[in-house]
């Protein structure tokens, strides 16, 4: 029995539990790899951004509508129109822009000349060559029009050639008694133009945005032999080297325009640059438009209703944060003469009535940080201080009741390992970056760290790098 006893004895010691250290470690290690994981994917985390100096442009080439004094000049006769002047220029008073022929014997005799001698000149040559050169620099194949007005062009360019041709053939053909041809002649001085689009009598509190898309643009070219009735438009004049190109802005940079009352203007088409006096419309829907007027350079653009042309403004530089990096914060606004310097410290606070607990009235100091300053006013921090609070005078007995507040545009500066907010003045922004004026009172200096991204940040929380 005692063998048997023991037998047992030592059975039950053997296959007794024992604790596995290598499993129990194994098992912290898992644990705590699982948990930093875990804080690895759902804290927050904050990217730093360094403040550094930079500049900003904003787009500033825009594509403006021509607005000049222009008068259309109808038909006095019916008939085939042959056209004498060259378009683009201004003919003298005693000099005829067109002629009528009611026969249409005058086709027929140009066509039985000799043009063997007919030549163009080194002169009319290098236009015919910086039409070409032009055209083929501009062309867009979804605009293809704009092929037909480089034909009527180049037609333009050569009928000063033909002109003394036409002008005898009218002769003899008059001088055999019968008045058939009859000359057209301008009503007054200006720049001749054989075309209308019905934007001659536009101005500029006439535009609106619909103006400026080119799929409602129509534009009728007047060709010379085209038969015309009496009372039809055969060609117009511009009377005025006066003129102005539109351009559709918002509201923000009509403001900026305006305040700079000129603008230097360079034509994309030529390259040439001109300054332009600056005027604001904004129509009964709210659309704003600016009109550069210029007192050169029309005779260039007679042709075109169209303009493309770039402002040169200079560059704004200063501190280049991103946009995600702004946020807007509200304040407390106390006048000055309640915040004073006290603490521990002589930090920047105010007093702020309390009651003990024997019911007697005192002031506590409370420390503060003054973010933003007016003449008059100090913004402070809400942390410490409440709406209804009773702040003291220093050396007085007048109090004031804390109620106004006010809003900052600002970021979280990181310097110091929690998120401190600064004032910034924007100078000029566009749809990623903001300019902000450097070395401010209460805003950022260069080489400052930010949060990049400022919907992450709260006011005061610790950043863990």
């Amino acid at each position: 029995m005692a063998n048997k006893s023991n037998i047992e004895k030592i059975s039950r010691r053997r296959y007794s539990g024992n604790l596995n250290i290598g499993l129990v470690v194994f098992a912290v290690i898992f644990i705590y790899i699982a948990v930093a994981v875990y804080t690895y994917f759902t804290r927050t985390n904050i990217v730093p951004y360094e403040v550094k100096i930079g500049s900003l442009s904003s787009s500033n080439i825009y594509r403006g509508i021509a607005l000049r004094e222009e008068q259309i000049v109808l038909a006095t006769h019916a008939g085939y129109i042959t056209y004498l002047a060259r378009e683009g220029t201004r003919p003298g008073v005693r000099t005829p822009v067109f002629a009528i022929d009611q026969m249409g014997e005058l086709a027929i005799y140009l066509s039985s000349l000799d043009a063997v001698d007919t030549a163009l000149s080194a002169a009319d040559l290098a236009e015919l060559r910086t039409e070409i050169i032009g055209f083929v620099n501009d062309f867009d194949a979804t605009a293809f029009e704009s092929t037909y007005d480089f034909k009527f062009n180049v037609q333009g360019t050569v009928l000063k050639l033909a002109n003394f041709n036409i002008l005898a053939g009218i002769e003899e053909l008059n001088s055999a008694g019968t008045q058939m041809i009859y000359y057209g002649y301008a009503p007054q001085s200006g720049i001749v133009i054989y075309s209308i689009d019905g934007f001659e009598e536009l101005t500029l509190t006439d535009m609106e945005r619909r103006l400026f898309n080119p799929a409602n643009y129509d534009k009728t070219q007047l060709i010379t032999n085209n038969l015309v009735g009496e009372g039809d438009p055969v060609f117009k004049i511009s009377t005025s080297e006066d003129w102005s190109i539109v351009i559709h802005t918002d509201a923000e940079k009509a403001a900026e325009l305006v305040e700079r009352q000129y603008i230097r203007v360079k034509f994309l088409k030529n390259q040439l640059t001109s300054w332009g006096r600056v005027s604001e419309f904004t129509n009964s829907i709210g659309d704003t438009f600016i009109a550069l007027t210029f007192t050169n350079s029309m005779i260039t653009f007679c042709q075109d209703r169209f303009v493309d042309i770039e402002l040169l403004i200079e560059e704004e530089r200063g501190l280049k944060i991103p946009n995600s990096a702004i946020v807007e914060k509200e304040f407390f606004i106390v006048p000055k003469e309640f915040v004073t310097r006290g603490g521990r410290n002589n930090n920047l606070g105010v007093l702020r009535e309390a009651v003990t607990d024997e019911g007697v009235l005192t002031s506590d100091f409370i420390d503060t940080t003054v973010y933003h300053e007016t003449e008059f006013e100090y913004y402070l921090d809400d942390m410490n201080l409440r709406i209804g609070d009773y702040l003291i005078m220093p050396d007085s007995v007048e109090r004031y009741v804390i109620s106004k507040r006010g809003m900052l545009i600002g970021v979280y500066n990181i310097n110091r390992g929690y998120a401190d907010f600064r004032q910034i003045s924007i100078l000029l922004q566009n749809e990623e970056y903001a300019i902000v004026r450097p070395n401010t009172r209460y805003g950022l200096i260069v080489y400052d760290f930010i949060a990049l991204d400022a919907a992450m940040v709260t006011e005061n929380q610790f950043i863990n790098e």
